[in-house]
């Protein structure tokens, strides 16, 4: 009787979580599988500490989120215009938004691309019929749509790569240099490492998170389950899938020495790992990256409107027409990517380096409303605040190598001049939330003596 107790709470729990699994589905998508691949062929086990440190900046990333979204019981675009303006809040909205824009093209190069290759029909055609499915489930179903795809996707891709682990011989004495903090390579180290950071900690994830809360129906009183659903997806879920997939790549790919990373496909990886697994590996493979990049894909079509729809005041479900037509026009403007050049692997991979550069800014936001008075009842402690500092910290040096491995590489193509000139933006209004912080403090402390007086 209570093992049946036990699991019928542990079924309620499961059915009641979901905001950090849609979160969780979009960073354990195809454009980290790329980078956890590249990293684990180009430089072995050397970046594993990369990898560990990754799952356990996400979960901090989305806790603060969380705790945000929580304790204003309101839109992160909203609280920002309150408290700071509708110049702030453009901002963000616009940082968000080019981040996942960019993101929506590449992955659904990546769904249609890999459709193509299991079924042997033209990309463009698949690119339109996922652009379709997306418009109509998502503009029909809305929010729990897209969380019980993420729910059931992330999982499975998950049991993939655990499955394809267990085959997979690990060397545990050269893992264990890997957990030395250190990154080679010079512009394509950086950028692998970069490229697996933005997968966990990434701007999309943060902002995304207060919506899918209300749209959860969550409150103040669900900090516990809260705290659980972040657990489960991000430090769970997720970091198993990057682990598991890095494991392997750095095992088979990197000592196999056929795949080098510049050259890395998903067949070029699935056929490095046919001794392991088999004749199929290709096809095993290919499937775990088509549901990873599906449920990618369906995460991150809702993140434009979300932003949209609470900056312009309108309601934000399905309920709304305008919601509901922005999240069509994100759908069908994705079917787009399927004409970029090159091959997906590597755009992959440079859309999350890029996005962890607009990423800084969006948690340096939510760290100064978490600590300001007017914002929450409740202010950060100085464990959230160390935490926030640390995450802000390793995502700016991180995103700065890449961006500096770009320029001294001379790589000047117009979107690498884009990226520098909007982190450049960035770095100046991150410089103007620090100063209105000590402003801000510097009055408190006076109010607070008189008060004590």
């Amino acid at each position: 009787m209570a093992t049946e107790d036990g699991a019928g709470r542990l079924d309620s729990l499961l059915s009641q979580m979901g905001p950090t699994w849609l979160a969780g589905a979009i960073a354990a998508g195809p454009a980290t599988m790329a980078s956890l691949l590249t990293a684990g062929a180009g430089y072995g086990y050397t970046l594993l500490w990369i990898v560990l440190l990754s799952a356990l900046l996400g979960a901090t990333a989305q806790f603060l989120a969380t705790r945000l979204g929580l304790l204003t019981e309101a839109g992160i675009v909203s609280v920002v215009e309150e408290r700071l303006g509708s110049r702030w809040a453009w901002l963000l909205v616009a940082d968000a938004v080019l981040a996942s824009g960019l993101a929506q093209l590449v992955i659904m190069k990546t769904v249609a691309d890999v459709s193509a290759t299991i079924t042997g029909i033209d990309a463009v055609v698949w690119a339109v019929v996922w652009g379709v499915v997306l418009a109509v489930g998502l503009a029909g179903g809305g929010y729990h749509i897209a969380e019980t795809g993420a729910k059931v996707l992330v999982s499975l891709v998950v049991l993939a790569f655990v499955a394809s682990l267990v085959i997979v011989p690990v060397d545990l004495g050269a893992a264990a240099t890997g957990l030395v903090p250190r990154i080679p390579g010079g512009t394509s180290g950086a950028l692998a490492a970069a490229g697996i950071l933005g997968g966990a900690v990434h701007i999309t994830l943060v902002t995304m998170q207060s919506y899918t809360m209300r749209a959860r129906g969550w409150t103040r009183e669900d900090s516990d389950l809260a705290i659980a659903d972040i657990g489960g997806s991000m430090l769970l879920a997720f970091g198993v899938y990057s682990l598991a997939i890095f494991l392997v790549a750095a095992g088979v790919l990197h000592s196999a020495g056929s795949v080098s990373p510049g050259d890395l496909t998903a067949t070029a990886a699935a056929q490095a790992l046919g001794p392991l697994v088999g004749e199929n590996a290709k096809w095993l493979f290919l499937l775990g990256l088509w549901g990873a990049a599906i449920s990618t894909l369906g995460g991150n079509t809702t993140v434009p409107p979300y932003l949209l729809a609470d900056k312009l005041g309108w309601e934000q479900d399905v309920s709304d027409s305008r919601y509901r037509t922005a999240i069509v026009v994100t759908a069908l403007v994705g079917i787009g990517g399927v004409f970029l050049g090159g091959a997906f692997f590597p755009l992959l991979v440079l859309v999350l380096a890029f996005g962890l550069v607009g990423t800084p800014f969006a948690i340096a936001l939510v760290l100064f409303l978490l600590n300001d008075p007017g914002t929450v009842p409740e202010t950060n402690s100085v464990a959230a605040n160390v935490a926030g500092l640390v995450l802000i910290g390793v995502t700016t040096v991180t995103a700065g190598s890449f961006l500096r491995g770009q320029v001294q590489a001379g790589i000047w193509d117009p979107l690498t001049l884009f990226v520098v000139g909007f982190a450049s933006v960035l770095a100046v209004a991150m410089l103007g939330l620090l100063a209105l912080f000590v402003r801000n403090r510097s009055r408190q402390e006076p109010a607070a003596q008189e008060s004590l007086d």
